[in-house]
């Protein structure tokens, strides 16, 4: 039995009742409303949705790095450390040493005018995980971990010096040094071609399977979360409307937004001639529309009035297995539609904006 099946086995994390409101401008818009889930010890957990669904707030609010115009309710623990509402001290000796946090772009993380070296064991040095005389060799290891060439070189190198993998190899390494028990990767190779995506993905799943680390991958690419998840939570609207297995997420999606996504992704096992979008954009957190949030995109629920006036809430169809649908008796229907090439996803633009 694994740490993922065993409920006597203690999360690495535990989120219950997530919201995070942002106040400002007179007013309070909801980011995240309500979500739920655990990450078991040496799970890697996908986060999918399009821009503005919620992914990289909660991602910030379970490292505790959001502004003070953020407001956080509910449960985040992390290890044996509450996050929200947390002392300030405690969770600055949690960050880096319980979890670590790769970003999107390295040079967002990378300071430009200090060397590689001293900044890839700076999590080692302030958590007094390593002594000064063992400075040095401790960062050649770690960016040797990370398959970049001649690491006793490199760690001497400024980041401007390096390629843009190498710079991501190395962002992770800095992530995994302390070994957390915790990582979470925020789009970690959006900015990255296909071929050096393939190569940093690799070296991730190499740190995540050699260390046990517990893994939230944050990302709009469902390719990366087929190749790399374990489990997947789908979020819209700051909520999470479907979550299960990585292999049943893609082979039988229960939500109308999961199979939009699956849509848009080339697949060998579709009869599709080209890739069918979303009509339409997500709505924006202040302007959320009436009922469900995604039914003025959706071809199930566009015209239903039930749709349009009531919020689903996440119900479960079995244990690992839920989905925020009223109609999820019509989602097979519907991926069988889409995967044979019907063009179902062809509501009114003007009106799913």
């Amino acid at each position: 039995m694994t740490a993922m099946s065993d409920p006597s086995v203690a999360p690495a994390v535990s989120v219950r009742d997530l919201s995070i409101t942002f106040v400002g401008s007179g007013r309070r818009v909801g980011a995240v409303r309500g979500i739920d889930f655990d990450l078991m010890a040496g799970e890697v957990l996908g986060i999918v949705g399009e821009s503005g669904s919620g992914k990289s707030v909660t991602a910030l609010a379970l490292m505790g790095l959001l502004p003070d115009t953020a407001v956080v309710e509910g449960s985040i623990v992390v290890g044996d450390t509450q996050v929200v509402g947390g002392d300030p001290e405690e969770l600055r000796k949690m960050r880096g040493r319980d979890i670590g946090l790769i970003f999107q772009d390295p040079m967002t993380t990378l300071n430009p005018v200090l060397r590689v070296g001293p900044q890839v064991v700076e999590g080692l040095r302030v958590h007094g995980m390593a002594s000064r005389g063992d400075i040095d060799r401790r960062a050649e290891d770690l960016l040797r971990e990370v398959h970049i060439p001649d690491p006793a070189d490199r760690v001497n190198q400024y980041p401007h010096e390096f390629s843009g993998g190498m710079r991501q190899r190395a962002v992770i390494s800095m992530a995994m040094a302390t070994r957390p028990n915790v990582v979470i990767a925020d789009e970690p190779t959006t900015a990255l071609d296909v071929t050096v995506q393939a190569q940093v993905l690799d070296v991730l799943k190499q740190m995540q399977e050699q260390t046990g680390t517990a893994v939230i991958l944050i990302t709009h690419d469902l390719g990366v979360i087929a190749e790399m998840a374990d489990r997947v939570l789908v979020m819209y609207s700051g909520r999470v409307v479907e979550t299960g297995p990585v292999e049943e997420i893609f082979a039988n999606p229960q939500h109308p937004y999961t199979v939009g996504l699956m849509s848009s992704l080339p697949r060998l096992d579709a009869d599709l001639d080209r890739l069918v979008p979303i009509p339409g954009q997500p709505p924006t957190p202040g302007a959320l529309p009436s009922g469900c949030p995604f039914h003025p995109r959706c071809p199930i629920g566009h015209d239903r009035e039930r749709c349009a006036t009531d919020e689903p809430g996440l119900t479960v169809l079995r244990p690992g297995r839920s989905t925020a649908c009223h109609y999820p008796e019509e989602i097979a229907a519907l991926a069988e539609a889409v995967f044979s090439g019907v063009e179902v996803f062809t509501g009114d633009e003007e009106e799913a904006l």
